[in-house]
């Protein structure tokens, strides 16, 4: 068996302005308008996350692109995995990916994850305001999959010998999909593509055994996972939160959840290996509180050294499933309103890049 690793990053595409955010957010909007508008809320702090070498990108544009996919690949990582956003045959934030699909020059690999949640004002998938509401159906599972084999074709779509690798962001939303599965099984092989690779992300608590569903294997989302989720949520009560507001003197951990980076990762990696195929990740570090006002999560004093270390530790313990089947995630190469990201930023520079290429490379 191969022992080369294979590391995926999470990529967002909502770096170019869109008539439904312009409408929603006003004119202009793209996550750089939140990414600015940051700022520390307690001393020592690190907001606001800015980028170094790579600017304040535009996606539609060629140059921003292939300049993302040669410092990837300079760095040690294998391929993108682009959001994907799917309405009942709306698309948005498609533009990235349109582009690179008719642009030859654009040879990164890479592969997707169907981001099925409604599209809320909230941004953080709860069902508050809702923008752009998932519908699942029969008649739109068809649709989809007949779209995405368009996609499959290419011959950079990352593939597990020989089959597109596609992947559900959040599996307990569906009303049954074992049946969207199936139907996505059988239609891709009519239309000539064969067969699927199908994988599940565990966000928000979710232990998805995607055996039982007919999935070929799960993908860990940290901070989101199981492993993490619980860390997270015992901070703070919504109830102790309102009576602090009400007095007038909040801590900082009332009005967010403030968790150590090191004590999140410590936790991750004392969890054991579930019974099912679960490809490893971590994120390099984690803070939404430019997206949100409140109720954020902070991973505090992440470091490219610990990082490193949960990086080392990760693959440690990590056996690849087959000589194809040899993935881990990172989360993310670009979401800079959530302050994680792999692209150098003023503070740390190249600093998570050149560690993860020197531990990939002992690897």
């Amino acid at each position: 068996m191969s022992n080369k690793i294979k590391p995926i990053a999470i990529y967002l595409p909502q770096f170019h302005p869109i008539p439904e955010n312009d409408s929603w957010w006003g004119k202009g909007f793209t996550e750089w308008t939140n990414v600015t508008k940051a700022q520390p809320r307690f001393e020592g702090h690190y907001q606001p996350h800015l980028p170094a070498d790579l600017g304040f990108y535009d996606l539609r544009l060629e140059e921003a692109r292939l300049a993302q996919e040669a410092m990837a690949k300079e760095y040690g990582i294998y391929g993108f995995c682009y959001y994907h956003y799917w309405f009942n045959g709306k698309r948005i934030l498609h533009e990235p990916l349109d582009r690179k699909l008719q642009n030859p020059k654009e040879d990164f690999p890479f592969m997707m994850c169907w981001a099925n949640e409604n599209w809320t004002r909230t941004w953080d998938g709860s069902d508050n305001a809702i923008l752009l509401k998932q519908d699942y159906s029969e008649s739109d599972d068809y649709e989809h999959i007949q779209f995405l084999c368009d996609i499959f074709k290419d011959k950079r779509y990352i593939r597990v010998d020989g089959k597109p690798f596609f992947v559900f962001y959040r599996v307990n939303l569906f009303p049954d999909i074992k049946k969207t599965l199936e139907l996505f099984r059988k239609e891709a092989k009519r239309l000539g593509i064969g067969e699927l690779y199908l994988a599940c992300m565990e966000s928000y608590g979710e232990a998805v055994d995607s055996s039982s569903m007919g999935m070929d294997a799960t993908i860990e989302f940290p901070p989101h996972s199981r492993f993490g989720y619980d860390n997270i949520r015992k901070k703070p009560s919504l109830f102790s939160y309102l009576k602090c507001k009400l007095t007038g003197e909040i801590p900082i951990e009332y009005i967010h959840h403030v968790v150590d980076y090191r004590e999140f990762a410590e936790n991750f990696l004392s969890q054991s290996q579930p019974p099912y195929k679960c490809y490893p990740s971590i994120t390099p570090m984690w803070d939404n509180t430019a997206r949100k006002k409140d109720r954020g999560l902070i991973l505090t004093d992440s470091t490219p050294e610990i990082y490193e270390w949960w990086l080392i530790e990760t693959l440690k313990k990590y056996k690849p499933f087959s000589e194809e089947e040899n993935f881990i995630f990172i989360n993310a190469w670009n979401e800079w309103a959530e302050g994680n990201h792999l692209e150098p930023c003023r503070k740390w520079k190249h600093s998570y890049l050149e560690v993860t290429k020197r531990v990939l490379d002992r690897f």
